[in-house]
């Protein structure tokens, strides 16, 4: 009851710490949030912490504070699913609303976000573009008519409308410190948030900086302009360099880069770095506190994910596929490592690349693998080819064994509980490499059969479209679940549809028996090796993040006392909008020190929490974790396994696609059951397809047939190679 009673104080504490927020940004554009934090700010200077612990405590510490409330709530919150219940017509707010080739396949709740924060954008350009409007006067200094400072004006505000976008740009796409994991979106989900927000910014960026470029073209300021590093005021300079460096991240990152050339997309994307560092120089520490929420969280996140990496790991053994495919096996802690299905793993291979991190689906279950863990890789791109030729030359050596394979594994990262459970009826719709998060799941459901605690579905239909046969060997790791079917407490029926191939070469029985396609390599190991850790607890990161924000704050308080006169604080931060002639500078200090003085507060306060979190790690693996040895973690050994005894009803088609109309239906006549969740991963065209009809299922099951209809519950998982 106590334990009950703490969830929901912090679940109170999160609605209110994300509502006061949210406000904060909607009150800001205000005449009366204009009045009222002056007079904060003024007062805040005379204190201890002046306006600069105010600014942080208000506009940036907010959102850590809800990071930290967040991991101490997932801590104290069991993994388990939410309760069956009757499908009420409020859950369709979760089914696909917008299906677009473009766009993808979008949910209500999302349309509704969305459309949310674009008004946010609207009034906020209204409310800032309106009062400058009104309070527009001359500028004796500047030579420029009326409708060239209008113009500078409305360049101005959209600068703020990609500072909105900043601020939220990196949240998506936070791992160990996910805030969208407190709403059930996974990492691999939100990233296409992060996407959609970086677009927008960069849009708002580019208005608003050839704007001011075309007014001081015009009005002949541009050659005084474009290369000042102003002592006080907007650094324009740097707002140049930011704007250049944020649509190089942009351009380098769209799909046909990103697809083909991942290694340009993946180095240009770290010059993030930079243009942060620029975008602080030319907004100032003031707006900078804005932003910083995302930015403090992300870097933390980051380091997180380096110490966590250590120490590094190796393969035990890998299986390769005749489709290309590869199937490494690692060693994992016994104890302490535990994930949710759909979970997925960040690794690296020094031997093929010291510095790039690519993200795999694991296919194997913590319940049912103590020592080992294991992923699927579709060998496609150039570093996973650089894979395949590595393992396979070994393969075709004489060698008994191949030498040992370090990795660094970040992760796994997962959902927070096992929602899947709570439907009566699962539908699985893989293509491709598209099958690996459905193998997790499919052990963990049997894993889970006998459970007490928790219900599995009763009837699963998995429908797997491939392009050749040969591709049906990724299925080997569930084999043991098609066979004996009549034992289990769930019934899995298996639909295979080859697109490329016209006559049956195989029954799905002799596809699975051919063994012979598998190939095997045992890797040798050290006494140096150890096991996959996992994460350390969300308790531990939400003590880390506080730690590292108090070390933040103290140093800013010391470096400001130190560096800046209690006279001269008030003037760092007041940046004018429009160029500057020669100006009588009181301020003995360029303001832009103000800037450097949060670098470097942040970067000793993430040095002495990376510190800390090493010291308290090393500790705890010296003591609890030993090198695992070749035979402990010798992965389990499927080719022996006899699937003669898989059922007739299984089918395979060839020559042709699924049609998803008629399989729904087909799947409601004979399930019966209410609430049937519908999971897809595959190529996008397939995701659209099964949304498409999920979302017409959702249309007649709202308007209330006389026939008793299940509702189709879609969702879309995105498979990681």
């Amino acid at each position: 009851m106590a334990k009950k009673t703490l969830l929901c104080i912090l679940e109170l504490s999160m609605i209110l710490i994300g509502s006061g927020w949210i406000s904060l940004w909607l009150l800001k554009p205000t005449d009366l949030w204009t009045r009222k934090w002056k007079g904060a700010e003024d007062r805040a200077k005379s204190t201890v912490f002046g306006y600069y612990g105010l600014d942080f405590a208000v506009y940036t510490f907010p959102v850590i504070s809800l990071a930290v409330i967040g991991l101490i709530y997932l801590y104290l919150k069991p993994i388990e699913p939410r309760r069956r219940q009757a499908v009420r017509p409020t859950t369709t707010f979760a089914s696909p609303l917008v299906v677009k080739t473009f766009i993808g396949v979008i949910s209500i709740i999302e349309v509704l976000a969305a459309s949310l924060f674009v008004i946010f954008l609207a009034w906020t350009f209204y409310a800032r573009v309106s009062k400058d409007l009104k309070k527009l006067m001359p500028i004796k200094t500047l030579k420029m008519s009326i409708w060239q400072l209008k113009c500078l004006r409305v360049a101005t505000r959209f600068g703020l409308l990609a500072e909105a976008c900043l601020a939220l740009l990196l949240l998506p796409i936070l791992r160990g410190l996910a805030l969208f994991r407190l709403v059930g979106v996974q990492f691999e989900a939100s990233v296409r948030y992060h996407i959609w927000l970086g677009t927008t910014m960069i849009f708002f960026a580019t208005i608003h900086g050839v704007g001011t470029l075309f007014v001081w073209g015009v009005s002949n300021y541009i050659q005084d302009e474009i290369w000042k590093w102003q002592k006080t005021g907007r650094i324009y300079l740097a707002g140049e360099i930011a704007l250049v460096t944020g649509l190089v991240i942009w351009i380098t990152s769209l799909p046909p880069v990103r697809r083909k050339r991942f290694e340009i997309f993946y180095y240009t994307h770290h010059l993030y770095v930079i243009f942060l560092v620029f975008f602080l120089f030319h907004a100032g520490d003031r707006h900078f506190y804005m932003v910083f929420s995302g930015i403090f969280l992300f870097a933390l996140d980051k380091l997180f994910r380096i110490i966590q990496s250590r120490p590094r790991s190796y393969i035990l053994s890998a299986r390769v596929f005749p489709s290309r495919a590869i199937e490494l096996t690692l060693p994992k802690d016994p104890t302490g490592l535990k994930y949710t299905p759909t979970s997925v793993v960040y690794m690296k291979i020094p031997s093929i690349s010291k510095f790039q991190w690519h993200s795999f689906s694991l296919t194997s279950s913590s319940s049912m693998h103590d020592h080992t863990m294991s992923l699927t890789i579709k060998c496609d791109g150039g570093w996973t080819n650089d894979l395949y030729n590595m393992i396979t030359a070994e393969l075709d050596s004489d060698a008994d064994g191949m030498r040992c394979m370090p990795v660094a594994i970040e992760g796994p990262y997962g959902p927070a509980s096992m929602d899947l459970l709570r439907y009566e009826s699962l539908i699985l719709v893989a293509g491709g490499i598209g099958i690996t998060p459905f193998l997790s799941i499919l052990q963990e459901i049997d894993s889970l059969q006998n459970s007490i605690r928790y219900k599995v579905p009763t009837t699963i239909q998995l429908i797997y479209v491939v392009k050749r046969s040969h591709e049906i060997c990724l299925l080997n790791s569930i084999s043991s679940l098609l066979v004996n079917q009549p034992s289990k407490k769930w019934h899995l029926k298996l639909k295979v549809f080859v697109t490329q191939e016209e006559r049956p070469v195989a029954t799905i029985r002799e596809l699975l028996n051919d063994l012979s396609l598998i190939r095997t390599v045992n890797f040798s190991s050290t006494d140096s090796s150890y096991p996959v850790h996992g994460l350390e607890s969300p308790l531990w990161m939400a003590a880390m993040a506080g730690l590292a924000s108090l070390v933040f704050l103290i140093f800013m308080v010391c470096f400001n006392h130190v560096f800046v006169h209690s006279d001269e604080k008030s003037a760092f931060s007041m940046k004018v909008a429009v160029p500057s002639k020669k100006k009588a500078d009181k301020e003995k200090t360029p303001s832009w020190v103000a800037d450097l003085l949060i670098i470097l507060s942040f970067i000793l306060a993430i040095t002495c929490s990376s510190l800390v979190a090493i010291m308290i790690r090393w500790r705890r693996l010296k003591k609890e974790i030993v090198p695992v040895s070749q035979k402990q973690g010798k992965p389990l050994d499927l080719s022996s396994m006899d699937t003669r005894g898989v059922v007739e009803e299984d089918e395979i088609h060839f020559g042709r696609r699924p049609n998803f109309p008629d399989i729904l239906s087909e799947f409601a006549n004979e399930c019966g059951e209410d609430n049937v969740g519908v999971l897809v991963c595959g190529p996008e065209t397939m995701k659209e397809s099964v949304a498409s009809v999920c979302r017409l299922k959702a249309k007649g099951f709202i308007t209330g047939a006389k026939k008793k209809k299940p509702y189709f519950s879609f969702h879309s998982l995105n498979f990681t190679l």
